[in-house]
């Protein structure tokens, strides 16, 4: 079994509420090394067999129109990796 995987952003000039409120409760924890934080959207896709470079096209496709809002995001990975 072959799993794609599939990374799905807000675009850089939409307000991120969560990535903000993240932020905050790492100040609150005392952590103080990171600028700043954007919290998106991780899409595991499973395949029989390995995955092939067509399995690939079709979640681009799919991450694009379904898995992702092209106004306010950004699908910035689709990749295949090893299934557990």
């Amino acid at each position: 079994m072959g799993r794609i995987i599939v990374n799905v952003m807000p675009k850089p000039e939409i307000l991120d509420p969560q990535g903000k409120a993240i932020a905050t409760a790492f100040g609150r924890l005392g952590e103080h090394s990171f600028t700043g934080v954007r919290q998106g959207k991780r899409f595991e896709l499973e395949v029989e067999g390995d995955v092939t470079e067509e399995h690939l096209q079709a979640a681009r496709i799919v991450a694009e129109s379904t898995l992702s809002n092209p106004i306010i995001e950004d699908v910035v990975s689709v990749e295949a990796t090893e299934a557990d």
